[in-house]
């Protein structure tokens, strides 16, 4: 009996101290104390009874501690959104908490004051709590069995505002201290950064972006310091959010000015949301913050098989006699049609590779596991072999870009004989073979040849891209390592890209370290949306140029064909 009633006590206990909750502040200590604000999730304010006295302090609540088996000694700090209003993403901090949980990560929920406190900025009275919660995080991470040098953070909205502010700013106080728990150091060692509001200077004063995000008098607010603790970061946004997705990328180009490694993760047709939860998990796995990362896997190693193609057909790209720039140290350009045994879709996929525009290898580590991967979706692939190396007298790309535009009528006029759409043409390459790509979705109205028969009088317009690494995009790097990284304003986009009317909405995915940089695809993609194209963009953190060839499971490198499967997905669903 008395070891039952033991056993009920100690369960009790658990169960209790698995929802622990903890006032940030001493009693009397809470710095800009305001009559009108509470610390309180929306589902406790909605509560029956609710007393509003009783929630005046900022707190954390401590969930579970994750199952030994997986407990990988990390801590995520949860933060809700709300405006400045209200803490009110109940829902999220629920799926944060078990899926993160699950993975062996400490949670805990910090809430803080609202509404917004009157005489000071929108964001003070939060910043104050979120120190000195972090702070307190830290001191009990010995106790509570993580490392106190692998704390992290996943917030929402006015919460991802309050989230950058605690990543970038940790060294500017926003209090004054109060007691010994001041001296403990309050930066974050990484955050998850969904759809952060009032970023742009367009919005900062707590509105949406009024003008998008853009403008030449619009910029990154100055309340983000980004001083000598500014930790790495992963961003996600949508495409169309009010609260504008350039500030993410705004954010996004300042980390990369100081090295600090970071992904940007921007959604097409999305919204104000959180997405991309598993593109965060994947982030921390390669960063090291849930444990070693894995061994690396070689790409063609994981793609062998050949058995979902049912048939394979080669051709010549151009007549003979009849191909323009003709030059002998040039190779002989062809394509092979790759037809799956089941077709699940009619539209078509070109891929090619890169080179540097010295040489391109239709059979390799670029072209071969996505033509694998897409056969067995039941997509027709054609592989394209463009004339390389680079042509004398003439700009790098010139006959590459003459033999992918005849490539796409070749395959718009053959089409319905294969029973395939032929209003269902993509393109894709990597590096030099990425900025093929982008000539041929941005220029598909500009003529790189003279006709040479009825063929050509198909139009060469596609219905998407894909852009993997692309090279030579910017001011900077237009034949070499792009000098300055892209981050300079006065790294501008190619000239020789037209963003004609036929310009194609694309997908990017690009290694954050990649010497011809990322940056050549963010302001790609900050192009399109200017244009009212949405476009979707992957950036992954640490992983430099053909960042695939070799990956460990879990990362966004080994994952990377999937980020394509889902994005044609809605192409394949149109059958």
């Amino acid at each position: 009996m008395k070891r039952t009633i033991g056993f009920l006590l100690l369960f009790a206990t658990l169960t209790l101290s698995a929802y622990e909750r903890e006032s940030v502040w001493p009693k009397g200590k809470m710095p800009d104390a305001q009559p009108h604000q509470i610390a309180a999730m929306t589902n406790e304010v909605s509560a029956e009874k609710f007393n509003p006295d009783k929630f005046r302090t900022a707190y954390l609540e401590w969930f579970e501690t994750p199952d030994a088996s997986v407990r990988n000694g990390a801590c995520m700090i949860l933060i809700s959104g709300g405006s400045y209003k209200n803490c009110c993403d109940v829902d999220l901090i629920d799926k944060w908490h078990k899926e993160l949980t699950a993975r062996g990560i400490q949670c805990v929920n910090f809430v803080y004051r609202t509404p917004r406190p009157k005489g000071l900025p929108i964001y003070q009275t939060a910043w104050e709590d979120g120190q000195r919660a972090v702070r307190m995080v830290r001191s009990e991470a010995k106790k509570r069995g993580f490392d106190p040098e692998r704390i992290g953070a996943i917030s929402m909205s006015a919460g991802s505002h309050l989230a950058l502010l605690l990543a970038t700013s940790s060294e500017t106080p926003a209090y004054e201290p109060i007691d010994a728990l001041d001296k403990v150091p309050c930066h974050l060692n990484w955050a998850i950064v969904n759809a952060p509001a009032y970023v742009t200077t367009d919005g900062e004063m707590g509105t949406r972006a009024v003008r998008e995000g853009y403008g030449s008098d619009v910029f990154l607010s100055d309340v983000f310091k980004f001083d000598g603790k500014t930790c790495p970061m992963s961003l996600h946004h949508g495409g169309l959010d009010p609260y504008s997705p350039n500030g993410s990328t705004l954010v996004y180009r300042e980390l990369r000015k100081r090295n600090i490694p970071a992904e940007l993760h921007l959604y097409p047709d999305k919204g104000h949301g959180a997405f991309g939860l598993e593109r965060g998990i994947e982030f921390m796995t390669q960063m090291g913050f849930l444990g070693p990362v894995g061994e690396e896997v070689a790409l063609m190693d994981r793609f062998t098989s050949d058995e979902d193609r049912a048939e394979v057909t080669r051709e010549a790209v151009w007549p003979e006699g009849k191909m323009p720039d003709p030059q002998d140290h040039l190779c002989e350009p062809y394509i092979e049609w790759h037809i799956p045994k089941v077709l699940k879709t009619k539209a078509i996929q070109i891929i090619y590779s890169g080179g540097g525009y010295n040489g391109n290898n239709p059979d390799g580590f670029e072209v071969t596991p996505a033509r694998r991967y897409l056969n067995a979706m039941g997509m027709t692939v054609v592989t394209l072999k463009y004339r390389s190396p680079r042509p004398k007298g003439l700009a790098k790309h010139t006959c590459a870009w003459e033999d992918l535009q005849r490539t796409i009528r070749i395959v718009r006029s053959e089409a319905v004989a294969r029973g395939l759409d032929p209003d269902r043409i993509g393109i894709m390459g990597s590096s030099a073979g990425g900025h093929l790509t982008l000539m041929g979705v941005t220029s598909s109205r500009h003529r790189s040849y003279l006709p040479i028969d009825s063929l050509d009088k198909l139009s060469c317009k596609v219905q998407w891209g894909i852009g993997i690494y692309p090279a030579y995009a910017l001011t900077d790097g237009l034949d070499v390592h792009n000098t300055t990284r892209g981050n300079d304003d006065s790294a501008v986009l190619s000239p020789e890209f037209s963003f004609d009317l036929d310009t194609a909405p694309m997908l990017f995915i690009h290694g954050d370290a990649d010497v011809w940089a990322s940056m050549n695809s963010v302001k790609t993609w900050e192009k399109m949306r200017a244009m009212g194209i949405q476009s979707e963009l992957h950036t992954l953190a640490t992983r430099p140029h053909c960042f695939q060839r070799k990956a460990s499971p879990g990362t966004g490198s080994y994952t990377w064909l999937d980020r394509i499967g889902e994005y044609l997905q809605p192409i394949i669903a149109e059958e």
